[in-house]
């Protein structure tokens, strides 16, 4: 008989999640530096060596991939000779995992869970709960397959209940456009197949668990009808020619994995999970003799990239850009921002939103007049940094504000990732301003970027909070130019045509 004991397997948890915010597991190296190395698109190209370099310089300077360091998921097999030596529950062991790792000095975390999620939306402070699915099975072990998964990749999750006839291949083509970029490709898809509508989605996120291998099966070729899809949909999905980040290019997915189960005769439901550019996940067996080990890539197996800007980059000091000089710019331009920058998010916007719907000043240090937003949430600074990484969240979410900011604040940029939506982009034609987008998945190169930082208002947010940044050549692309034209349309259209595998959707 096995005996676990509980401070073992909260270590573990807690060594497991610090050990995943700053390595990427090997084969997604592997598999995202190949993919580098083949990619004509010079802007997704780009994108990809700033998100290797960020890897990287994360493995060895032990700061989390990206920004948002997730929420936990852990699957959790406990094999039914074992025995616990603990008075807590696996639930409650996960989340001490998960409370010691998220706070832990020397490689702080950011705190990303919300209580109360259909009112307040406190922070919990410590990143707990974790999503936790515990599972019987043989044996006298305990196995745990731990993921910490990022906001912008789990918006992006989608149930389909089709119908028994319906092609599978056919709705997750439709699908994958619909996400956009804010899931921040390259990455995976997890699809799970089959059994009830909450199997297939647990089937897709457990997918997202495996390795990356498409070049192995395409090497050997398919073996059997799952692998026979995913070869198709990986190749139809890349003939979208999203690209990096959205830019267009010739690699959206580096790997799409399946699950199925069996499911009732008149059901057919799938799910689709995508795995993000931060790629986070981990396996570890626990045998009753002590706390789990954890092996981390060689430095060698990384790429020798030393990511630089474009000698040909725009640079723009921020205290000083005017209106008219924005107009010049153009979609898909490298620009090196220099100055001033203030902060805010989702929190932030609603705040604004509403001290400007009840005719209030914005408070002291928040005047957007002629200036530029950067939509992030950083991880707090831990030795002597000044910010911890701090990369972009999805643009997006802000969309429902933009009219009002760019109406009544006098702001005349936005910083993010991924692509904006149409109210969006209108009214950012309408006030002649610009959208910036920055590389999801290179939190850490970003942060280089950022000198001195400090909160301005609403601290009580937490991460949420209004910064102000003054940064020095922080890499960002014009994604929307002041006439309203959008580097994710754009890009993709011409990547889709360039590759040619499938025919260009009507307009």
């Amino acid at each position: 008989m096995t005996i676990i004991r509980q401070q073992d397997f909260i270590d573990s948890i807690a060594d497991a999640l610090q050990f995943i915010s700053y390595y990427h597991p090997a084969d997604f190296i592997r598999a995202l530096a190949d993919a580098w190395r083949i990619e004509l698109s010079p802007a997704a190209k780009d994108a990809m060596a700033q998100i290797l370099a960020n890897s990287r310089m994360c493995a060895q300077g032990h700061r989390p991939i990206c920004q948002d360091t997730g929420i936990v998921v852990a699957f959790v097999r406990v094999g039914m000779a074992v025995r616990w030596e603990a008075d807590m529950d696996i639930v409650g062991m996960v989340n001490a995992g998960v409370h010691k790792a998220y706070l832990d000095p020397d490689n702080t975390l950011r705190a990303s869970v919300v209580a109360d999620p259909a009112g307040r939306r406190k922070n919990t402070g410590d990143n707990t709960p974790a999503v936790v699915h515990v599972e019987l099975v043989q044996g006298d072990k305990v196995e745990v397959e731990i993921a910490a998964k990022g906001g912008g990749s789990e918006n992006k999750a989608v149930l389909g209940m089709l119908n028994p006839g319906d092609d599978i291949v056919e709705w997750v083509l439709q699908q994958v456009p619909e996400m956009g970029a804010g899931w921040c490709p390259p990455g995976m898809l997890g699809i799970g197949i089959g059994g009830t509508a909450e199997k297939a989605v647990l089937l897709a996120k457990q997918a997202l668990m495996l390795p990356i291998d498409m070049a192995e099966l395409k090497a050997r070729g398919p073996q059997g009808r799952l692998e026979e899809l995913r070869n198709e949909l990986c190749d139809k999905v890349n003939a979208l020619g999203i690209g990096a980040q959205g830019l267009g290019g010739l690699t959206t997915v580096l790997d799409v994995k399946i699950l199925d189960y069996p499911t009732h005769a008149a059901s057919k439901p799938v799910a689709i999970i995508p795995n993000c550019a931060a790629t986070r996940h981990v396996h570890f067996e626990l045998d009753g003799s002590g706390v789990a080990s954890f092996e981390p890539p060689k430095i060698e197996d990384y790429p020798d990239i030393d990511w630089q800007p474009a000698e040909n980059a725009r640079r723009v000091n921020l205290d000083t850009v005017t209106r008219e000089e924005i107009s010049h710019w153009q979609p898909g331009e490298t620009v090196l921002l220099s100055g001033k920058l203030l902060t805010g998010r989702d929190a932030a916007h609603k705040r604004i939103a509403e001290m400007l719907g009840r005719g209030e000043k914005l408070p002291p240090g928040v005047d957007f007049t002629g200036r530029f937003i950067y939509y992030v949430g950083p991880v707090d600074p831990v030795r002597d940094e000044v910010v911890g990484p701090a990369g972009p969240t999805t643009a997006t979410r802000m969309d429902g504000y933009t009219e009002t900011m760019l109406a009544q604040t006098g702001l005349i940029g936005m910083v993010g990732k991924a692509e904006r939506g149409k109210d969006a982009i209108d009214s950012i034609r309408k006030h002649g301003a610009v959208y910036l987008m920055a590389v999801g998945g290179a939190a850490y190169l970003v942060s280089k970027a950022i000198r001195s930082a400090r909160v301005v208002a609403f601290p009580e947010l937490g991460m949420e909070a209004i910064y102000e940044f003054e940064v020095e050549n922080m890499p960002v692309t014009v994604a929307v130019d002041v006439r309203g034209c959008s580097v994710h349309d754009t890009g993709p259209a011409e990547w889709r045509k360039r590759i040619g595998m499938i025919p260009v959707r009507a307009m």
